[in-house]
């Protein structure tokens, strides 16, 4: 492509095609190694028959024992899979980094951005495809859900933007990575005290008092508290607390801003780094 045909070229579609093109490349991978798919179902689906049927009697969150606990779960198991999401476009990132791959990204006439958009794109897909995979099995266990389908339709839409957020920070940590196994460990270090310190599994009143408000205030907590809510799910022991009061809101405000922040410092670290590489 000419210098003269990238100037005429609309920045917006080039941004579009580029990002559709990269999201394309990252899909045809994973079928071709269709392992690393299947292990990304199957970890949430071994979450929701674990906690349900080995814990959905010892935890009392509602009047139909083991029933109740199961659709306080299934929301909470969503939750917990999208922040898992970080850890796949961690290590993909990294291996693209230290492959080459990004290299030959940064030598084509395409714009950084749509780079990493791609890379999240293909991401998202992925968790929209676990996060359906993962419905159905909570219906075979006996979630249900009792609003509407607004309401549902924006559960799963919350979900999908705290899926893609989640994204963005796993690309920046991917950037900074120096190979795959280091990767894999940095992705999810800091989400286990997260999802663990939160309501996914408990709710936040049997917690001891000290934690109990950094549970309250904890993204996973509110994600999950929203989605409940929005599938008409059982919320024992709710309080008068803004994230108690407006869960839905302070999701989306969590996730916008995680957007917000992490995906310009992506973009700018894939800068630095090719900026470096054509130095050295």
């Amino acid at each position: 492509m000419t210098t003269q045909q990238q100037s005429s070229r609309p920045a917006l579609g080039w941004f579009a095609a580029d990002t559709l093109a990269v999201a394309k490349r990252h899909l045809l991978k994973i079928t071709r190694v269709p392992e690393s798919l299947f292990f990304s179902l199957i970890q949430p689906v071994m979450f929701v028959l674990l906690f349900a049927f080995v814990f959905g009697g010892a935890i009392n969150v509602g009047p139909n024992g083991a029933q109740s606990y199961r659709e306080y779960l299934i929301p909470g198991i969503f939750a917990q899979t999208v922040m898992f999401a970080i850890a796949g476009i961690t290590i993909g990132i990294t291996e693209d980094s230290t492959k080459g791959i990004m290299d030959r990204f940064r030598s084509l006439p395409m714009r950084p951005s749509a780079v990493l958009a791609g890379h999240t794109l293909a991401s998202l897909l992925q968790n929209v495809l676990v996060l359906f995979v993962l419905s159905i099995t909570g219906l075979a266990v006996g979630w249900r859900i009792h609003s509407g389908a607004a309401d549902a339709l924006l559960a799963y839409v919350l979900l999908a933007t705290f899926a893609y957020s989640m994204t963005w920070v796993g690309a920046w940590i991917g950037l900074h990575m120096p190979n795959a196994e280091v990767a894999g460990t940095a992705g999810l270090a800091w989400i286990f005290p997260l999802t663990f310190a939160s309501n996914i599994f408990t709710p936040i009143s049997t917690m001891p008092g000290w934690l109990q408000p950094i549970a309250l205030w904890n993204p996973v907590s509110c994600l999950a508290l929203a989605c409940r809510t929005l599938f008409g799910n059982p919320t024992p022991g709710l309080g008068t607390t803004f994230p108690e009061r407006y869960p839905v809101a302070l999701a989306f405000f969590y996730a916008i801003a995680i957007i917000a922040v992490f995906a310009p410092l992506a973009i700018r670290r894939f800068k630095s780094r090719s900026t470096s590489g054509a130095a050295a």
